[in-house]
């Protein structure tokens, strides 16, 4: 892991805790969650799936769009180190891709011809209660991480684990399930108005998500307000690249 300060390290964990806010945005944090753990160790990219109402795993949020189809695949072939992880409740450390292909036949070759080098995967945990799961890849060798790195990367899934059920128990009282389910149905919303934005802008998909996030920060909207608009209004679109 790249050397991080005190500091720096008690900011995220600060950031990633705090859910407890009148305007929690779902997809956001989510989205905060991957980035900020992509930060922490330098990784290539690190994708996010959660269980759904039915505790089948989701495709929630990436550090950058070009993990969301190495996590959709994994998905598809119900294999991968994100479905472990969920599955036994334990991490998934230092797995060689270009080594993994007897361990995932198809998923570790697919993962590599992506460009990922590494994989690791933490479990999203409260105990005994398994949410999801992360992943972080890595595309340059000498990727592993060391002793003191895993506790790190899985203390900051569990605190995001959480402030997640945290945030639904106390402000709400809803189900969990039920609030993910909304928030992967919003996410397709959102995929949408990515595909408008990039293509109205002439700015690839990753661009185009900062400006509809950049936006709705600015004009304190949820994310899943501002895509559902672009979808239904064509008017809005000139506000959200320009203003």
């Amino acid at each position: 892991m790249t050397t991080v300060s005190t500091e720096r390290l008690a900011t995220i964990f600060v950031e990633v805790a705090d859910t407890l806010v009148d305007d929690f945005d779902l997809l956001d944090f989510l989205h905060m969650l991957t980035e900020r753990a992509a930060d922490l160790v330098s990784a290539a990219a690190v994708g996010l799936l959660l269980a759904d109402q039915r505790g089948r795993l989701e495709f929630m949020a990436g550090s950058n769009e070009a993990v969301k189809l190495v996590e959709l695949f994994q998905l598809q072939t119900h294999e991968g180190p994100c479905l472990e992880a969920f599955r036994t409740g334990r991490p998934v450390i230092n797995v060689n891709l270009g080594k993994a292909t007897p361990r995932w036949p198809r998923f570790a070759p697919a993962a590599a011809a992506a460009g990922f080098q590494s994989v690791h995967a933490f479990p999203l945990r409260l105990r005994s209660q398994v949410i999801g799961a992360m992943n972080v890849f890595g595309d340059t060798e000498g990727g592993d991480f060391d002793g003191s790195d895993v506790p790190v990367v899985q203390a900051l899934a569990d605190v995001a684990a959480i402030g997640l059920l945290q945030e639904r128990s106390i402000r709400r009282g809803e189900v969990l399930t039920e609030q993910l389910q909304g928030a992967l149905n919003s996410r397709v919303v959102i995929e949408q108005a990515k595909g408008a934005v990039a293509q109205a802008a002439g700015v690839d998909v990753d661009e185009a998500y900062a400006i509809i996030r950049s936006y709705s920060r600015r004009h304190n909207r949820k994310l899943s307000e501002v895509a559902r608009a672009l979808v239904a209004e064509s008017d809005i679109l000139p506000h959200v690249l320009y203003s």
